[in-house]
C-alpha cells in the first residue's frame, strides 16, 4: 500500500531546479499512507513529475522502489495498491524478461510494454490507483481499480494538471488553488460523503472506479475510458443469470471466495483480519483459517456499553475457529476522544458516524500486522442492509397511491404549516386520550416530501439534509447516480435498485473511503476479498431470491459460513459497529459542538445558513427529535474547515 502524487505542467513559471523539492513535498504530505520509502521522477522538458510514497508489502528490498520504469524504458509508473495475480501475469509475459525484483509493480509495467495499458488492466486482479507516463507518446494515464478501493483525485488548475492519492498532496504544490465547491458541500450535507466524480474543491475530481483517464498537453481534456463497468456487469448478470441450483450457488461462491482470499493472503509482511462477529467478516476469517498454516491474527474493538458492543460475538467466533484473537475494550468516552483526529484523516469532509471504530480497530491491528483483510462489500452484493427491507416496504405502499393524488397531495399538505396540522389534530388526540398521535405536522410534511421525490425516491431515503439549498448558501444541485436514472441499470425490483446505487456510490465513496483513510492513518493496508471482481460478477448473476430469504439478506454467504461456524453463533443479534453520537452531542461533545455551531462563526465563514442548524440543534438538545446525523454532517464540515 502506497500513495502518490504528481503534476503535468504547461507553465514554466516554476524553475525546474525546484521540481524535486516540490515533488518530495507532495509525497511527504501523504507520508502517513506509506512511511517506508519515497522517490520522485520528472522530465522537465515534457513538464511531468511523479512522486511516490511506499509501504512495503511485497518485495521489501530497494528493487521495489518507485516511481519505476518499464523494461523497455517507455513507461514510468507511480502506483498505490496490490495486484493479487501478479505471478500469473509474470508467467504469461515474455519469458526472456529478466526480472529485477518480485513485487507486483514490474509485471504491470512489462504488461504495458507488451499488451498495452487497457489489456493489462483487464488481465489484472487487485485494488489499485496508478499514474503512468508514456515517454513515447507523451501521454499521462490515470487508473483506478474496478470497485474504487483506492482513491485518486485529479484536475486542472490554471496551467497545471494535478493528481494524487489524497488532496493534501495536490494542495502542497505552490500553484495549487484550493477553492471550496459549494455544490459539493451541498452533496456532502445530503449524503454525508461527496459522491464521485466530485470533490470538495472546484475543478478537482475523483476518478470513477473501473476507469482510466488519458491526458496530454496537446489534448488537455481528460478522456475517460471504462476497462470494467459495474453497470455492464449487472446487465450481463440479468441477461445470463446463474443456471445452477441454490446449493450449486453456495458451492461456487465458496470456491470463488477461497481463491480470492488465497490470492490476498500473499504478503511479505505480517497479515491478519478484522473480525466483528458478523456474517461477512466471520466468513472471510473462516476461509482464511481453512487455508492458513498457523492461527490467523484477528482484531476487534469492544465497547463497555452493551448497546454498542459486538466484541463478545467476535470472541465466540474466534474461539470456535481457533484464531489468534486480539480485542480492546473502550468506553464510549474514550472513543469520543478520537474525534479531534477524524477531520485530519479525511482529505475532504466526511461524516459517516461509524468512522471512529474503523480507525480504532486499524490502530489495534497495526501493532501486530501490516495487512488486514476485511468483510466489506457483502451487504451491497448480497442485499444485507436492513434498510433495504424497510425502504422496499415504504416504496411498495407509496406506489399504490394513484398518480393524480401523488402529484396533488404534496401541494395540499405543504400548503399548510406543521403548526397548523398539529393544531388541527389536537382535538382528535385529546378525544382519543392517546400519545400515539404526535408530531402530526412533521410526519405529514415528511410524507409529502416522500411523494414529491417518487422519481428519485432512494435519494430522498438516503439524504440527511433533504433540502441542501436551505442550508448551503448559493447552492445548486449536481447530478449524481441517485438522480440520473439513465446511469442506473434496469433492475427487477426496487430492492435491487438500492443495491445497484450503493454499489456504484455508497460503497466506494463512503464505506471504502472510510476504511482506506482509517487504515492509512496508521499505515495499515486493508484488503477486501468480497470485492474481488470474479466474486462481484458472480454475485450479480444470482437471482434476488438466491440472496434474500424471509427478510434476511446474504443467504449464500450465510450458507458458506455454516460450513465452518455453528448455526447458533450466526443467529446472535449483531449490534453493528456504531457509536452513540446522539448521546455525545447532548453530553461530552456539547461544548465543542456549541463552538462549531456558533451563529456569528457560521456567518463569518459564509458557507452555511445558521438558522436551520440552530433549529435542529435546539430540538436535539431538548429531546424533541433526534437530529444526530444532519448535525454530525455540519460538525464534520466545520471541523474539517479548521483542521
Amino acid at each position: 500500500m502506497c500513495g502518490f502524487a504528481g503534476f503535468l505542467s504547461s507553465s514554466n513559471s516554476i524553475s525546474r531546479e525546484h521540481w524535486p523539492t516540490i515533488l518530495t513535498n507532495m509525497g511527504n504530505a501523504i507520508l502517513h499512507r506509506a512511511p517506508d520509502d519515497g522517490g520522485v521522477w520528472f522530465d522537465g522538458d515534457r513538464g511531468v513529475g511523479l512522486s511516490h510514497r511506499r509501504l512495503s508489502v511485497l518485495d521489501l528490498s530497494e528493487a521495489g522502489h518507485q516511481p519505476m520504469v518499464s523494461p523497455s524504458g517507455r513507461f514510468v509508473m507511480a502506483y498505490n495498491g496490490e495486484i493479487y495475480n501478479h505471478l500469473t501475469i509474470r508467467s504469461e509475459l515474455d519469458l526472456s524478461i529478466k526480472w529485477r525484483e518480485h513485487s507486483d509493480t514490474e509485471p504491470m509495467l512489462a504488461g504495458f510494454d507488451i499488451w498495452g495499458i487497457d489489456r493489462t488492466l483487464k488481465k489484472s486482479t487487485g485494488m489499485f490507483a496508478m499514474a503512468v507516463w508514456d515517454r513515447h507518446d507523451h501521454l499521462l494515464t490515470l487508473v483506478r481499480d474496478r470497485l474504487g478501493e483506492k482513491p485518486l483525485y485529479y484536475g486542472w488548475q490554471g496551467n497545471n494538471f494535478f493528481f494524487g492519492s489524497e488532496l493534501q498532496a495536490l494542495k502542497i504544490h505552490p500553484q495549487s488553488k484550493a477553492e471550496i465547491d459549494r455544490n459539493a458541500v451541498g452533496l456532502f450535507m445530503r449524503h454525508n460523503y461527496i459522491p464521485a466524480p466530485y470533490s470538495i474543491y472546484r475543478n478537482i475530481k475523483k476518478l470513477l472506479p473501473g476507469t482510466y483517464a488519458t491526458i496530454s498537453l496537446e489534448q488537455p481534456d481528460p478522456k475517460l475510458c471504462y476497462y470494467w463497468d459495474a453497470r455492464e456487469i449487472i446487465k450481463e448478470g440479468y441477461a445470463r443469470p446463474f443456471q445452477g441450483t441454490e446449493s450449486d450457488a453456495v458451492d461456487e461462491l465458496e470456491r470463488l471466495l477461497r481463491e480470492a482470499i488465497g490470492r490476498q493472503m500473499i504478503s511479505d509482511v505480517p497479515l491478519g483480519a478484522f473480525l466483528s462477529g458478523g456474517i461477512d467478516s466471520s466468513t472471510i476469517v473462516a476461509l482464511m483459517q481453512a487455508q492458513a498454516s498457523q492461527a490467523v491474527k484477528t482484531f476487534t474493538i469492544g465497547f463497555q456499553e452493551t448497546d454498542y458492543n459486538e466484541a463478545e460475538q467476535a470472541k465466540a467466533v474466534a474461539k470456535h475457529l481457533g484464531v489468534d484473537h486480539t480485542e480492546l475494550y473502550l468506553t464510549s468516552i474514550q472513543a469520543s476522544e478520537v474525534i479531534p483526529l477524524v477531520p485530519s484523516l479525511f482529505c475532504e469532509p466526511f461524516s459517516d458516524s461509524s468512522q471512529i471504530p474503523p480507525y480504532l480497530v486499524s490502530k489495534l491491528a497495526s501493532q501486530k500486522v501490516t495487512v488486514s483483510l476485511s468483510g466489506d462489500g457483502g451487504d451491497e452484493l448480497f442485499g444485507g442492509y436492513t434498510s433495504y427491507f424497510k425502504f422496499s416496504e415504504i416504496n411498495k405502499k407509496l406506489s399504490r397511491i394513484p398518480i393524480g393524488v401523488n402529484s396533488i397531495l404534496p401541494k395540499v399538505i405543504k400548503g399548510c404549516s406543521q403548526k397548523f396540522w398539529n393544531s388541527l389534530f389536537a382535538p382528535i388526540k385529546a378525544l382519543l386520550q392517546t400519545r400515539n398521535i404526535k408530531d402530526v405536522g412533521f410526519k405529514l410534511h415528511l410524507a409529502a416530501d416522500m411523494l414529491k421525490a417518487r422519481s428519485i425516491f432512494y435519494r430522498f431515503l438516503a439524504s440527511h439534509w433533504q433540502h441542501p439549498s436551505d442550508l448551503v448558501l448559493h447552492y445548486s444541485d449536481y447530478p449524481t447516480i441517485f438522480t440520473e436514472t439513465h446511469l442506473q441499470p434496469e433492475t427487477a425490483t426496487f430492492y435491487e435498485k438500492m443495491m445497484v446505487i450503493d454499489l456504484l456510490s455508497y460503497l466506494p465513496d463512503d464505506i471504502l473511503t472510510k476504511v482506506d483513510r482509517a487504515a492509512k492513518g496508521v499505515s495499515l493496508e486493508t484488503r477486501a476479498p468480497l470485492l474481488d471482481h470474479d466474486v462481484v460478477e458472480f454475485a450479480w448473476s444470482l437471482p434476488i431470491s438466491y440472496k434474500v430469504r424471509q427478510y434476511i439478506g446474504k443467504w449464500p454467504l450465510r450458507q458458506v459460513l455454516c460450513n465452518y461456524v455453528p448455526q447458533e453463533l450466526m443467529e446472535r443479534s449483531k449490534q453493528g459497529f456504531s457509536v452513540p453520537i446522539d448521546i455525545w452531542l447532548r453530553g461530552s461533545l456539547r461544548e465543542w459542538s456549541e463552538e462549531l455551531f456558533d451563529e456569528s462563526r457560521l456567518k463569518q465563514e459564509g458557507y452555511l445558513n445558521p438558522r436551520p442548524i440552530r433549529k435542529k440543534w435546539a430540538e436535539h438538545l431538548s429531546g424533541i427529535r433526534d437530529w444526530q446525523y444532519p448535525l454530525w454532517d455540519v460538525l464534520m464540515f466545520q471541523a474539517w474547515l479548521e483542521a
